[in-house]
């Protein structure tokens, strides 16, 4: 009797696994035979004649182009830049300065995070942007991503900060080392690995959002790709299903080949600097 159950048991979870691998699998298959088929549709099939005319269209759409290549490289990679070095200064200064309460003041940073890019957030937020001046610019964008990402990200590198030995920066300070010279020679070299988590995370992030850059961008010309993508669609509303199939996977590359490239160069291997 006991046997049975266990493998009624053993078969209901693996069921239950090949339900899941199949819920997320399906889509990914879609996205990855859709772009290649002359008459898709919502159903993943394998299309009898490969062709590459979908993205031939894709790209005769100079504002969808300019949206991906030009547009969103440069708000994923403004954020992903001020975003780690900002992180990285605060993590230290908070891990090393003898700040009463820092521990609750980094969880209160957490919770902030949730707050700043949230929907209810959406109007205070562009309320500053425009009394900064900065509605309608890629520096307003990118202001308002480093601040909704920033806390969360002091957050993960600190925890890199706390695994580097005091010693290694007190060996430098004996030989003459200046703070600054420590900071750079020093916790800098050591706290790549965290600098890259907060960097990939920022990046991904900052690439395919969409209600910030809705609110604050009024130019088509500045539109990113997670706005432009809608120009596929028809006035009705109707997606054109191969045009919106070959756009979506040139989105998704990117992010993919940055992973290839991290999982190739750290194989996701990070530590929290040196442990004792």
């Amino acid at each position: 009797m006991k046997s049975v159950r266990k493998i009624l048991a053993g078969l209901a979870y693996y069921l239950f696994i090949a339900l899941m691998t199949a819920f997320f699998a399906l889509p990914l298959l879609w996205l990855a035979l859709t772009p290649f088929n002359p008459a898709a549709t919502l159903a993943v099939e394998i299309p009898t004649r490969p062709t590459l005319d979908n993205f031939r269209a894709v790209f005769g759409n100079d504002f969808a182009v300019r949206a991906l290549v030009q547009n969103n490289l440069i708000l994923a990679i403004g954020t992903m830049l001020g975003t780690t070095f900002v992180a990285a200064l605060a993590a230290y200064a908070l891990s090393r300065a003898k700040i009463p309460g820092r521990d609750y003041l980094t969880y209160v940073l957490i919770l902030f995070s949730s707050v700043v890019t949230g929907t209810a957030a959406m109007v205070p937020i562009f309320l500053i942007i425009y009394y900064l001046g900065l509605i309608d610019t890629y520096l307003g964008v990118i202001l308002v991503f480093i601040g909704g990402l920033l806390p969360a990200a002091i957050f993960i590198m600190r925890d890199f900060v706390d695994g580097i030995p005091h010693s290694y920066e007190e060996s430098a300070l004996v030989a003459g080392a200046t703070p600054r010279r420590v900071f750079l020679d020093v916790v800098l070299p050591l706290l790549r690995p965290g600098m890259m988590v907060v960097a990939i995370w920022a990046f991904v992030h900052a690439w395919g959002a969409f209600l910030i850059p809705f609110i604050v961008l009024r130019n088509p010309d500045r539109m990113p790709a997670s706005i432009a993508i809608y120009s596929f669609y028809t006035e009705a509303g109707t997606p054109n299903v191969t045009l919106v199939s070959a756009y979506s996977l040139l989105y998704a590359l990117p992010v993919v080949v940055l992973y290839l490239i991290v999982n190739w160069r750290y194989g996701f291997r990070f530590f929290g600097g040196i442990k004792r």
